[in-house]
């Protein structure tokens, strides 16, 4: 068996004494104290990216306590669950003190530590492998102040041409980062403004999704009858009947779930308009996560990744089953329970729109002009949840499936 690490206190930190060899004092997920034959104390963090070992500097104590050491051990960890390479990130933060090295991909990296903790954890990934792809290799090494709108604008038709939509997010993000350089005086003003209208409007494209009540139900008793991983199995079975973003469910935590009061709360830093939301949860949707939590209940996430339990599940687990059930990306996808329960709530159980939007967390106010507050309609979306999972097991079963426009209230 591994030997255990016992974490550090702050009397063991103060009283470590200096040896003939320099020794290393282990905390805990790869953090450890190296003292010095002069006494010096230095804080070191190891890890292992793209399946090579590293080691970065987190400083020296006492300037920087144990508890400082961990949570800048935390902050790296984060960064690496999400692909990033927190020896990068720390190498350009240093570069960042340096005048005159201020390129842009400095600052780009000094703009995205400084709102890394307001987004969630997979957006600041996303963010940083997508300046790291299409951003840095062009413009990267370019002072900022010198950066002109046509150079963007290359940067962007590169992105163009495979993918408009992500050109224009991505366009969005490089003028957010020049305009951090304005506000800290590293440029006069950002140059992305001369880019409005310079690529062509994406086609407006909607999730594809299944609303047809027979088709639903055949899609139900797929998603029973998948044979792949039981994680995989129990998350597919729980999309419809909770209808959140794909995002927040493969997120969930255990910490946020109250199985005996049947709700879900998400903290607002996961939620897209970074709200809190309350989900009630059904009969059904508590009895598959019972069923699940003896098997993950122990961990963080309620759907961890198959590799490790310290991520949550991938972004296209869901997505990949379904293609292998046979629903390809024509008619079905993560996001289309959501479109599904909208549709049928609406046309078929005849549930009220502001019950529905609320539920779908949906920056709507209600009939009197108040906005969403995350337990608005509580009783009745409680209701609603629990006569939608109902709804959903009758069709499975095989009950009397009536059309959109025969339906009566």
């Amino acid at each position: 068996m591994p030997k255990r690490i016992i974490p550090l206190s702050e009397v063991t930190v103060r009283t470590s004494k200096p040896q003939a060899k320099e020794y290393k004092i282990f905390d805990g997920g790869g953090l450890f104290l190296l003292v010095t034959p002069t006494g010096g104390k230095l804080w070191r963090l190891k890890y292992r990216f793209e399946g090579k070992e590293k080691m970065i500097a987190m400083g020296s104590y006492p300037e920087i306590s144990l508890m400082e050491a961990r949570r800048r051990r935390d902050e790296a960890r984060k960064l690496l669950a999400n692909g990033v390479n927190p020896g990068a990130v720390r190498k350009a933060q240093k570069q960042a003190d340096t005048e005159e090295k201020e390129t842009f991909e400095v600052i780009a990296r000094e703009w995205h530590s400084k709102f890394f903790h307001t987004w969630t954890e997979g957006y600041a990934g996303k963010i940083l492998r997508a300046l790291e792809r299409d951003v840095f290799p062009w413009i990267g090494k370019r002072p900022i102040s010198e950066i002109k709108a046509p150079e963007v604008l290359t940067v962007l038709r590169r992105v163009e041409g495979r993918a408009l939509e992500t050109a224009h997010r991505l366009r969005g993000v490089i003028g957010q980062i020049l305009r951090y350089g304005v506000q800290t005086a590293r440029l006069e003003r950002d140059p992305s403004m001369d880019l409005r209208g310079a690529l062509p409007q994406p086609v407006e494209r909607h999730f594809s999704a299944i609303t047809d009540p027979k088709e639903v139900a055949h899609l139900l008793q797929s998603l029973d009858g998948y044979q792949g991983h039981f994680v995989v199995r129990c998350a597919l079975r729980l999309a419809p009947l909770v209808f959140t973003r794909p995002g927040e469910l493969r997120h969930a935590e255990w910490s946020e779930i109250d199985l005996d009061e049947a709700t879900w709360n998400i903290p607002a830093e996961k939620m897209k308009l970074r709200r809190p939301h309350l989900v009630p949860l059904s009969k059904q949707a508590v009895e598959i996560l019972r069923e699940l939590q003896p098997l993950t209940g122990s961990g963080k996430y309620v759907f961890p990744s198959a590799r490790t339990n310290d991520r949550p599940m991938s972004n296209n687990a869901v997505l990949a089953a379904l293609r292998r059930m046979g629903y390809d990306k024509e008619n079905m996808s993560g996001h289309g329970f959501r479109a599904m329960a909208r549709t049928i709530l609406d046309e078929v159980l005849h549930v009220s729109p502001y019950v529905i939007e609320a539920q779908l967390a949906h920056k709507v106010p209600d009939a009197l002009g108040r906005s969403y507050n995350r337990t608005q309609h509580l009783d009745e979306r409680r209701k609603m949840m629990q006569r939608w999972a109902d709804y959903l097991d009758s069709i499975k079963a095989g009950a009397v499936i009536f059309p959109f426009n025969n339906v009566k209230g």
